[in-house]
């Protein structure tokens, strides 16, 4: 075990680890390419180094001398080189994230943001009860939401290797490796490397949906089954320190759900068999985990009734099963741990046809529901604990008894989505077809809603299975069909929601609840009953000043009350930060979201229904990403409330779920973050909001008309997108399943959120994350003579205006506009290309200097050490990659298809998005 203690340096194990894999990954290169070519690597490196840190412009001349000079195969080798350094210095990152917790934990250091420890002080030391609390958490929901949305740039093969790396790394701090140990294990971790290196590491073909479905049920192999179930142990045994008046048995309010194989918006390969498939590989996920728990039991319970007594429903257990091996007899947990693995065994086989990784000792009767396998579990429990080995109940049976109720039959709560104009399609078909309708598309909003409100409350069905429709609408039909016949075979739980693309009207959630009529998934009458919740999604500027007027329409309707009612009385709403940002600019998306929602709190409280918000977040700050217990806390007071779903997405998924360890911190600060939310936000009731909100405004709408003077009123802006960054590089990088635009039209609107801002990132701008605040804060304080203070208070009191400003400052911090420059230079029209530039860097510096005066550091990330020390090691070798790119890209686009150059180009693409990290 290495010492974490002997050297004061905290950060001295880190660059020990980054030396090693540096040196085990140069030595590969040696081997594998040559010593010319590895001669070159290091002298490239050196310079790089020499360039970024020291500000070396003999060493910038000598570096850009031998870029321009590499032969094809030589620059391959260099790329792949820089590449992989990135990605392994990740993985030293976090198990250095991982190391520091440890040592944090070993010398009882008072516990830190975003604790679940710290939340509990917190509320006790706010007076908070254990009553107030219990009533949290009884009518809690926390769901971090997997996603298919294409920035996750990193092939299954190379996350693979990776996780070796990141074991044998963990070995090497945790155990006490004799000096052949630890020679053996050096072994290890140069046989990793060297089959990192041999590994393609771009995506030769398309992903399918189901490779995606893959990909996202292996974060539950490595990470969710075993760390969510101790995250609820966890909290149970400090809820139990903190508030001893009361025993804590908790609801499964903490469940990870998925869009996997549900997400139909803009994805025509999301289909009916598609969702089968893919709720029966969740399905199958499952249960090996639940029969590999159990047979794992078996040999940790192998107590006699000779020698402790057993409770009668164990005994009758045990009896039930059909293990009747004489050498078992005497083992009644044994033998029920055995029956309750042949009735898992027949249940997956029922269900989905599979064979059990162990075969089971005998038939037995498959489970009905996921309750049934609790209460066996149950039974095991409560014999242990009534006869003095409670102790012996509290480790993995207690963890599997935990998991089976969060993941049930179906693994992971699935979404449905699609866009708004699907459905009015669909809708308007069907309507025409029997005759009720003839010219739907054509009616206003007012006589669409009288329309849809009458059908919604009748009997009589629309559709016909003896009518022929076109393929979309039987390819929608087919999806509710199917969701029906799914949730009757895996529970309800495994198809809650219905999310609704570009709301913008009422009539688009009428739509949505009259198709679920049609399959039967919402029975009309006096009491009419919804099976699945109908979420609108508001995504634009437009949509999210609208959203409180559309939700207050929607309960001013009887006939949609009372299907509210029947969802007892709650009612969840979506907001876009990714399409929103695209529309009007970073400050204005924040701005309209967050009154959104003080809109959307004041109006359920009104009608008496509970709000619960659902979070479309991306990994980029231009798609609502940075630090989420930070983004937690900045919400509006209310806006919480004990309920949030938030979306991960792209390579932030790998970045936070793929080490167990570093997953359950992310697991345990959405969990304190909600519990600190909720119960301590009357604490901000003293902010001056009015004179707060007022400046909000007015900075918004000066940068909302910078951002669209920039991106859409500009003449030539998308051919200035479009040559000065790798976005048609990035369509051909085969990360998703799904196509970047929404239609084959290259008009900005048209173009997907995710493909702009990993672009805009490539380039090394990060233009959505940052542009028009700087013009906004001048401008406005031209006006306000004491503007400055003003924003600085804004920044000290408020966590809505300072989480912002930090996420501004961490976007900021990553872009270079040296390197932007060099993709300018791409763009062939010389007067675009200036006096576009130009404008960007006047905004760069303003903004800078904005954010620097309102924070009051004088640099960017002063107030960030560890991400600031991260990037300044980080930037010689994504530079490198830039300055490559560029190159690459410059003579592809003069009509070079070298084949070698656009794999070269493709891998500095994934290159980039290692070394940021956050790019999507």
């Amino acid at each position: 075990m290495r010492s974490t203690t002997s050297n004061p340096d905290k950060d001295f194990p880190l660059r020990e680890d980054i030396r090693l894999l540096g040196r085990i990954l140069g030595d590969t290169v040696h081997q594998q390419e040559g010593s010319e070519v590895f001669k070159v690597v290091e002298r490239i490196r050196q310079n790089s180094v020499r360039s970024d840190r020291d500000l070396d412009q003999g060493a910038r001349a000598e570096l850009e001398s031998i870029l321009s000079k590499l032969p094809r195969d030589s620059m391959l080798a260099v790329i792949r080189s820089f590449t992989y350094f990135l990605h392994l210095a990740n993985i030293a990152e976090d198990e250095h994230h991982v190391r520091r917790r440890r040592a944090h934990e070993m010398i009882a250091s008072p516990p830190r943001d975003g604790s679940l420890a710290l939340a509990l002080t917190r509320l006790q030391d706010a007076g908070v009860s254990s009553e107030a609390l219990r009533n949290c958490l009884e009518h809690a929901l926390i769901s971090p939401v997997l996603t298919a949305h294409p920035t996750e740039v990193s092939r299954k093969s190379i996350l693979h290797c990776q996780h070796q790396v990141r074991g044998l790394l963990d070995d090497r701090d945790r155990l006490r490796l004799t000096p052949g140990e630890l020679a053996e294990n050096e072994v290890a971790l140069r046989r990793a490397v060297l089959t990192l290196w041999r590994t393609r590491m771009v995506r030769s073909t398309r992903l399918a949906v189901i490779d995606e479905v893959k990909n996202g049920i292996s974060y539950f192999d490595e990470t969710f089954f075993v760390e969510l179930p101790r995250l609820y142990c966890q909290l149970e045994d400090q809820l139990g320190e903190a508030f001893p008046d009361r025993q804590w048995s908790l609801p499964s309010f903490f469940k990870v759900g998925s869009w996997i194989g549900g997400d139909r918006d803009g994805n025509p390969f999301v289909t009916a068999e598609i969702l089968r498939e893919t709720l029966r590989r969740q399905s199958i996920a499952a249960f090996d985990f639940y029969l590999g728990e159990i047979h794992a039991l078996g040999r940790e319970l192998p107590l006699s009734h000779t020698l402790v007594p057993v409770s009668e429903e164990l005994a009758a257990l045990a009896e039930a099963s059909p293990d009747n091996a004489p050498q078992r007899l005497d083992e009644p947990y044994r033998r029920a741990l055995t029956g309750i693995y042949a009735r898992l065994a027949a249940t997956s086989s029922s269900l989905d046809q599979h064979e059990s990784p162990e075969h089971a000792v005998g038939p037995a009767e498959a489970y009905a529901a996921p309750g049934e396998i609790v209460a066996d579990l149950q039974v095991l429990v409560d014999s242990l604990a009534a006869n003095g080995a409670e102790l012996v109940a509290g480790g993995r049976l207690r963890r599997l008894l935990r998991a089976v109720d969060v993941f049930g039959f179906h693994l992971a709560p699935i979404d449905l989505r699609q866009n708004s104009e699907v459905h009015a399609r669909t809708v308007g078909e069907l309507l025409a077809r029997a005759g009720r309708c003839g010219d739907y598309a054509d009616l206003d909003e007012v006589a669409r809603i009288a329309l849809l409100a009458e059908e919604v409350g009748s009997v009589r069905p629309l559709y016909s299975p003896y009518i022929d429709y076109s393929a979309e609408t039987v390819g929608e039909l087919a999806i509710f069909f199917a969701a029906r016949e799914l949730r009757q075979r895996y529970g309800a739980a495994a198809l809650p929601n219905c999310i609704i693309s570009k709301t913008d009207g009422v009539s688009d959630l009428l739509e949505v609840a009259l198709l679920l009529k049609e399959a039967g998934l919402l029975v009309p009458g006096a009491t009419p009953q919804l099976a699945l919740n109908i979420i609108p999604l508001f995504e634009t500027i437009d949509d999210l000043q609208r959203a409180p007027v559309v939700m207050q329409g929607l309960f001013a309707l009887p006939a949609y009350r009372a299907l509210v009612a029947s969802r007892q009385d709650q009612h969840e709403v979506m907001l876009g930060y990714s399409d929103s940002n695209k529309d009007g600019g970073f400050l204005t998306s924040g701005w309209e979201l967050y009154k959104a929602e003080i809109g959307l709190t004041r109006i359920f409280a009104e009608h008496g229904i509970r709000l619960r918000l659902f979070h479309g977040r991306g990994g980029s700050v231009g798609r609502g990403g940075g630090p989420s217990y930070d983004a937690i806390l900045a919400q509006p007071a209310g806006a919480v409330a004990g309920q949030i779903r938030i979306t991960e997405q792209g390579e932030v998924i790998a970045s936070k779920y793929a080490n167990p360890e570093v997953g359950r911190r992310n697991l345990e600060i959405l969990a304190a973050a909600t519990l600190e939310e909720t119960l301590l936000a009357a604490d901000r009731d003293s902010l001056p909001t009015s004179e707060f909100h007022q400046a909000m405004e007015e900075l918004s709408t000066l940068a909302y008309r910078a951002y669209r003077q920039l991106v859409y009123e500009t003449p030539g802006f998308t051919r200035y997108f479009r040559e000065s960054t790798p976005i048609l590089e990035i369509a051909t990088l085969n990360i998703g399943s799904r196509p970047a635009s929404r239609t084959a039209s290259e008009r900005i609107e048209d173009l997907r959120a995710i493909p702009w801002v990993f672009s805009w990132a490539q380039c090394r701008l990060m233009l959505p994350g940052w542009y028009g605040f700087g013009s906004a804060v001048k401008r406005w304080r031209d006006g306000q003579p004491d503007g400055l203070a003003l924003l600085q208070e804004m920044h000290r009191r408020w966590p809505f205006f300072r989480t912002l400003l930090s996420n501004m400052d961490m976007v900021l911090a990553k872009s270079d506009l040296a390197i932007a420059s060099r993709y300018a230079e791409l763009v062939s029209d010389a007067e675009l290309r200036k006096t576009t530039f130009a404008r960007i860097r006047e905004e760069w510096h303003l903004t800078r200097a904005a954010l620097l005066a309102i924070n009051g550091q004088n640099e960017l990330l002063a107030d960030n050490p560890l991400l600031q020390r991260s990037m300044r090691n980080r930037f010689p070798y994504i530079d490198l990659l830039n300055h490559l790119q560029v190159e690459l890209l410059h003579r592809l686009r003069a009509g070079d298809d070298d084949i070698r150059l656009q794999r070269g180009s493709l891998i500095t693409i994934n290159g980039i998005a290692a070394g940021l990290r956050n790019s999507g």
